[in-house]
This record gives C-alpha cells, sequence and structure tokens, in this order.
C-alpha cells in the first residue's frame, strides 16, 4: 500500500497551507472545501492541549499515545479562516516532533457545537463533506474517513480561536484501524481590531516661493500603528484647477491624536495661492493583531495662507 510522505515545514503554519492549495489545485476533478478569503495570522495557543493514540496498524500513530501542551513545553498554533468553517492547529514538540490537525465543516459552514460524521481529507473533501486531517512525523493519509465532535468553539475577529474543545477518529486507506484524539484551546478574549481615524486641519499655507501649499492633521489609533497619510489639494482660482498630491508617515500611539504635516506640488505651471482648496485625506495602516489593511478618510476645506517659507 502506497504512504503519503509529509514533508515538514517548521518555519510557517501558512507556507503548508499554501503547499496544500497547490496541491489541491493539482488535482483534476477534485472537489475542495478551500478556506475562505485570505488566510489569517496563527496564535499561539496559552493554555490547551492536543493528543492522539491510535490502535495498532494505525499508519499515523503508529500504535503510539502522543501528547502535547504549552505547559509541557510543546509549541500550538491555531487559526481559522476568516468564515469559521476550518481550524488548523500545529504542534512542535518539545521533542522534535510535529504534527498538524485540519477540522472543517461541510459547504462553508461556520464550525459549531456538534457532531460531524462523514468526514474525509482535508482540504480534498466535497463540499457536502466535513474535512478532517492528523498528519506530521513524516505520515500522511492519502484518503482517510472519520469523524469529529465539536463541544465548544468560540471566535473572535479575523479567524481568532478563542476557545476550541473537539474530539476526533480518522481512518486512513478505507482500514479499520483508528486514530482518536483530542483538542482543547483556551486563549485569551480577542484583540480589538485597529480603529484608525484621520482629520484634516482647517487651516494651510500656500507658499509665495514654490508655488506648494502645505496641509495638515491628526492621526488617532487604538493601537500602535505606522501610519500613511496621503491623499490630494485640489483649488479653483482665477477659473483654473490647481491640483497636487501629497503622502507622509506618522507614528501613532493610542490615547493622543498624532500630528501630520505634508506638502504638495502643484502639477502644472500655476502654483497654490491664498484661498480655500479641498483636501482628501487617506490614512492607511496594518492592523498590529490581525495583519489586515485598516483605511480612515476624510475630506475638508482648508484655508490657505500665503507663506514665504519653503516647503
Amino acid at each position: 500500500m502506497s504512504r503519503l510522505l509529509v514533508v515538514p515545514s517548521r518555519g510557517s503554519r501558512l507556507a503548508r497551507l499554501s503547499t496544500v492549495f497547490a496541491l489541491t489545485l493539482a488535482c483534476a476533478g477534485a472537489t475542495t472545501g478551500l478556506l475562505s478569503g485570505p488566510a489569517a495570522q496563527a496564535q499561539t495557543v496559552s493554555a490547551g492541549s492536543l493528543a492522539f493514540s491510535g490502535d495498532e496498524g494505525d499508519y499515523i500513530s503508529g500504535g503510539q499515545s502522543y501528547s502535547y501542551s504549552p505547559a509541557s513545553g510543546d509549541g500550538l498554533n491555531v487559526f481559522a479562516s476568516d468564515d469559521h468553517s476550518h481550524i488548523s492547529v500545529d504542534v512542535s514538540g518539545a521533542n522534535g516532533d510535529w504534527w498538524y490537525l485540519d477540522l472543517a465543516a461541510p459547504g462553508g459552514q461556520a464550525l459549531a457545537p456538534g457532531d460531524y460524521a462523514g468526514a474525509t481529507r482535508y482540504p480534498f473533501n466535497s463540499a457536502s463533506e466535513p474535512g478532517l486531517s492528523v498528519d506530521g512525523n513524516g505520515r500522511g493519509c492519502n484518503t482517510l474517513t472519520g469523524s469529529f465532535h465539536v463541544a465548544d468553539v468560540a471566535f473572535g475577529p479575523h479567524g481568532y480561536v478563542q476557545k476550541l474543545d473537539a474530539t476526533y477518529e480518522q481512518h486512513c486507506e478505507g482500514g479499520t484501524a483508528a486514530l482518536r484524539g483530542e483538542v482543547h484551546i483556551d486563549n485569551p478574549a480577542p484583540p480589538s481590531e485597529l480603529d484608525l481615524g484621520v482629520s484634516v486641519a482647517v487651516k494651510g499655507t500656500a507658499s509665495t516661493l514654490n508655488g506648494k501649499a502645505t496641509i495638515g492633521g491628526t492621526v488617532s489609533c487604538n493601537a500602535p500603528a505606522t501610519v500613511n497619510v496621503s491623499g490630494s489639494v485640489t483649488q479653483v482660482a482665477k477659473k483654473v484647477l490647481i491640483k497636487g498630491s501629497y503622502a507622509t508617515t506618522v507614528a501613532c500611539a493610542p490615547g493622543t491624536p498624532a500630528a501630520w504635516t505634508a506638502t504638495a506640488e502643484p502639477t502644472g505651471t500655476t502654483p497654490f495661492q491664498k484661498g480655500d482648496a479641498e483636501v482628501d485625506a487617506q490614512a492607511t495602516a496594518t492592523d498590529p493583531n490581525y495583519g489586515d489593511t485598516v483605511t480612515a478618510t476624510q475630506t475638508a476645506v482648508v484655508s490657505l495662507a500665503r507663506s514665504k517659507s519653503v516647503s
């Protein structure tokens, strides 16, 4: 009987997912239950455990018992798809073992407490089937059948897994020998998503020396972030449209708005002048907890005063 050799990927759980996706696309005719949307960031499991044992003749366990937990010095990481249909747990044992557990609900449904019978190998399970896979230490099933029971599960934003209590059973290659195990995860409450704000000051300057407009404002945040502020300055003077773009970067810390200042150079030959101008501002930052891009915008009328300074 042929066996699947699983090559370890110790550096990144997401790298393993990329390999799985490539294998999935390469399997012609296979109906898959893939992650919905981009892969989430893995979270370190602060409290919990993963354990399994196998019957004599089970290829994955070799008939042995295994148990891992952060309290024993083992590394556990977990993440879920954004739609909560799939949870993945990986183990880096203190003794050098490495294992992966995947649990997926059928048809992109969110995982919820209940029984999931008729599972087949994730991610090659059909849309009507739950997905399951326990593999690692160089061993994996080519095909499998199994089931799992979710006793409790709780999610946060962007695939954060706060709680998971589940048991599972799988059989490789249609065999009767079984691998049975359980997983328990109890992470802290999920951190807040990045909340970003941007404002534009109602006063700016137009340089009489180089024709540039200097504008500014503030950005606010609920978590430390490097914020990119960009936009455009538009003015109409004597029936001439004057426009220029700007960009700057500012470090934002919670509690106190951070000031930003930027200079826009006119794209044509007509300089910015004293008077009102429309300023569009867009603030963009990466959420430090979840890795997604957060954006805030504002448009304001800014009064430009003459200035002899060089921006």
